[in-house]
């Protein structure tokens, strides 16, 4: 799953609207709309934003070394 379906689908899991969404984490609606559609390119302070009003966690992961 990408970035725009995770929060989709949180979101609608918690039932929150994304007006309500927008508006829980400080951001706009038209920006909410724009990552859920995959057009957005978010700061990580936005996705931050969006993923603690979510109940989630953003995780670093290291997948090979140079």
């Amino acid at each position: 799953m990408n970035l725009a379906e995770v929060i989709k689908n949180r979101r609608k899991t918690l039932a929150i609207s994304q007006q309500d969404l927008a508006e829980m984490a400080g951001i706009g609606l038209a920006t909410i709309k724009d990552i859920e559609r995959g057009k957005g390119n978010p700061s990580m302070a936005t996705v931050s934003k969006i993923m603690e009003v979510l109940g989630m966690d953003i995780i670093y992961k290291v997948h090979k070394t140079v």
